[in-house]
């Protein structure tokens, strides 16, 4: 099985504004490239695959603040990071300033991550049911305290993440600016969809070049940049990084793809997929050992339930991919699994 052994990446910490930002910009492109905070996928071994495939920055899925705050050992899982992921940001969301106040405090003391973020465009119904993530659209003056509380309790940079509105009718982009820059927030991430869009529709890339002329802190753009032409036109909104998420679950490489790698250069889906099991193996491991009172799932479990949630995706659009999907579905073990990925492999061989 095919072993990861990428660079290790140094966390770095810092301010965001101006060039002192903390994106590691060392490659071609005029800005930066991060992998998105996608719930149920962008856990350690994700970011993980993202970074050897050229992120220059990743996010942690969304973290309760409520959830840390009243002790919960599974909230706590999303705060692992694998040997060899760097840079990562942690995101959190939550609508208590105690609650993200406690949690930050917490964060930042793992000194795993080079930045905290807001989440305040999420429109999941449960997540929006506890006032957080999108429902926060509408409080641009709920933000700026979440922001300030969460600003007094680390020297890492403080992040928001958020959309133009609610509505097209309803554009509140400015005053969420405002409420971030006031509140010390050293960067803004806009998903440049409506909330009412939830993550389909069009970008609205006007919206975006706007806010970047009236920021004075770092602007990232996200939403719909899946491959050279999206990602050129998002550039061109003067954005300091691009921020993409659904594109690069399927293909992690997309970020060594847009910095010039060679087509021949990228590894074939066999070889992603084991190393993609490897790093979850090492998850399930590394938790286990920090959580040993937890009652996590069976490693098999553990690694064939992101299989079918997730892993297939790599073989997608290849002949013979449904069967293998099929099969991948009904496996119920790691072995049984590999053998149906080595089948396929040598089917197309």
């Amino acid at each position: 099985m095919d072993r990861l052994d990428g660079q290790n990446l140094k966390p770095r910490s810092g301010d965001l504004g101006g060039s002192a930002a903390i994106y590691p910009f060392n490659h071609s492109l005029r800005c930066g490239v991060s992998l998105a905070p996608i719930a149920g996928f962008s856990n350690a071994a994700c970011r993980l695959m993202a970074t050897h495939g050229g992120a220059d920055l990743t996010y942690t899925e969304m973290v309760s603040a409520a959830g840390l705050a009243h002790g919960s050992s599974p909230t706590r899982h999303l705060l692992e990071v694998l040997p060899g992921e760097g840079p990562v940001a942690c995101q959190l969301f939550g609508s208590k300033p105690d609650e993200l106040a406690s949690s930050v405090s917490e964060v930042s003391a793992l000194g795993r991550f080079v930045e905290i973020n807001l989440n305040a465009g999420c429109p999941v119904p449960r997540i929006v049911k506890e006032g957080a993530g999108s429902a926060l659209v509408r409080k641009p003056e709920l933000v700026h305290e979440l922001l300030s509380a969460m600003v007094a309790e680390t020297d890492l940079p403080v992040t928001l993440k958020t959309r133009p509105g609610p509505r097209p009718d309803t554009v509140l982009m400015l005053e969420l600016l405002d409420a971030a820059e006031s509140a010390g927030a050293k960067g803004f991430i806009l998903h440049a969809r409506f909330t009412a869009q939830n993550h389909g529709g069009p970008v609205h890339l006007d919206l975006l070049a706007e806010l970047v002329r009236k920021a004075r802190i770092p602007v990232t753009g996200n939403g719909g940049v899946a491959d050279a032409a999206t990602f050129s036109a998002m550039a061109e909104t003067g954005v300091a990084s691009i921020m993409i998420g659904r594109a690069a679950i399927s293909n992690p490489y997309l970020f060594a793809t847009l910095k010039g790698m060679r087509r021949e250069d990228i590894p074939d889906p066999t070889s992603l997929f084991r190393r993609h099991v490897d790093a979850l193996v090492a998850l399930h491991g590394q938790i286990s050992a920090r959580f040993p009172d937890d009652r996590l799932p069976t490693l098999d479990a553990w690694v064939t339930g992101a299989v079918r949630t997730h892993l297939f995706r790599y073989f997608s659009g290849m002949p013979g991919a449904a069967e293998l999907r099929r099969n991948l579905a009904v496996a119920r073990s790691i072995g049984s699994m590999m053998e149906s990925v080595s089948a396929f492999s040598g089917f197309r061989l």
